[in-house]
């Protein structure tokens, strides 16, 4: 069994991912994408578990016939090149061209058919007795029929990976030009990674072919290359993950750059400010939020740390000075730099010096507060105002010279 877990492996990964995707296909079965896509991971993953020596045997034993598993693998590899085709059409197919993109998905579905009826012909006609797990390309390369359909097979693997390269390469000169006339929208960047990942797959099935037809090639006149034959087998598991990757990058990717990438950046973004509350501390009175549990999404820890920081702003509004903040705020105009960025500078500076003086217990006037607060919600028209705030601490941090205490608002130390 230790063998064929190169092959199990990918197989259960890709079963998984089949299986989460069960319930769309439940319920969008009827659309053309939607079946596509669940049989670019179907397909795969039974192709792996058809190429694992142990299932080969297993395979001749329970059907009687032997080599079953290669016709059944070449064909199953034959469809999910189609698919690959297929599914791009159907990416790339505008709103006005429906017509045009059934009939040349018409046309991949006719050839595939056309292949694999003949590849089965072949099979049932040639003369395969010997099991071969591993080398069945190069062991019946003389045979005849069986010849004809490694040729046919290959032919058609380098014809699909051909075409999938040309399409892919032709789509990403198209987004380029798009993009550079200004058109560019969320699904810009996961599409382009993902065509890029499909025309590496597409020449790596290229390549992939041409040493097949090679080795065997070598046969015909009467030398022995198999190890050729052998270097490039692992090359078509890695282009099988490549087509499945490339193809649910531009599906996916936007989902999760909105979902996950945004957020994590949004996190990131917060700290310095995240860690000034968490120094400063809220007084008992505080409304207080369960922090999201551990499995939490990205989407929820963010929404828990913007809630925490905007209730915290309210607690030091008694401690702050609108004085801090215009002397900041003036700094920062005299620094150049523009009115977003003084009006989030001067407010870090106040609320640093708010916390400060809140861990220092200092009693203000009742009547200090008002100009600063009124600062506040005016400045809250800026959608990214905690980030704003965010960004001037961590600037104003790290213009700290290191001679001289950084503030425990900045997670600084005495440094003597």
């Amino acid at each position: 069994m230790k063998e064929g877990v190169d092959y199990y492996l990918p197989a259960a990964v890709l079963g998984t991912a089949l299986l989460a995707k069960s319930p769309a296909l439940l319920r969008g079965w009827r659309c053309a994408t939607v079946r596509t896509v669940n049989a670019l991971l179907f397909l795969p993953c039974a192709g792996f578990i058809l190429s694992s020596p142990p299932t080969i045997t297993a395979v001749n034993r329970l059907t009687s016939i032997s080599n079953l598993s290669a016709l059944l693998v070449h064909c199953i590899m034959t469809a999910y090149a189609c698919a690959s085709l297929l599914l791009l059409d159907y990416w790339r197919g505008e709103s006005g061209e429906h017509a045009r993109t059934r009939r040349r998905t018409r046309v991949w579905k006719a050839g595939c058919l056309v292949v694999i009826v003949a590849l089965v012909g072949l099979f049932a006609l040639g003369d395969v007795p010997v099991e071969c797990p591993r080398d069945f390309d190069t062991y019946y390369a003389t045979t005849p029929f069986i010849s004809e359909m490694l040729v046919l097979y290959l032919t058609a693997y380098i014809a699909a990976g051909a075409a999938m390269t040309i399409v892919c390469w032709s789509w990403l000169l198209d987004i380029g030009r798009r993009t550079a006339h200004g058109t560019k929208t969320a699904v810009t960047r996961p599409l382009r990674i993902g065509l890029l990942v499909l025309v590496v797959a597409g020449l790596a099935n290229i390549v992939f072919g041409l040493f097949k037809l090679t080795a065997i090639a070598a046969r015909w006149a009467g030398r022995d290359w198999d190890a050729l034959n052998e270097s490039v087998s692992p090359l078509i598991s890695a282009s099988g993950m490549m087509i499945g990757v490339g193809l649910l990058v531009p599906a996916y990717g936007p989902g999760l750059i909105d979902r996950v990438w945004h957020p994590l950046l949004g996190i990131r973004d917060l700290r310095p400010l995240w860690r000034l509350v968490r120094r400063s501390g809220l007084t008992p009175g505080s409304r207080m939020f369960l922090p999201p549990p551990w499995y939490a999404g990205p989407e929820q820890a963010l929404l828990y740390r913007m809630t925490t920081i905007h209730d915290w702003m309210l607690e030091p509004c008694a401690h702050s000075t609108d004085e801090v903040r215009e002397a900041a705020y003036r700094q920062a105009k005299e620094n150049g730099a523009s009115e977003r960025e003084a009006v989030a500078a001067g407010l870090a500076a106040m609320f640093t010096a708010a916390a400060e003086a809140r861990t220092r217990t200092v009693a203000p006037a009742a009547e200090q507060n008002i100009v600063a607060v009124a600062a506040v919600r005016s400045a809250e028209e800026d959608r990214d105002l905690l980030v704003s705030i965010s960004c001037a601490l961590a600037a104003a941090s790290a213009r700290t010279p290191g001679s001289r205490r950084v503030p425990a608002a900045f997670g600084g130390r005495v440094r003597r």
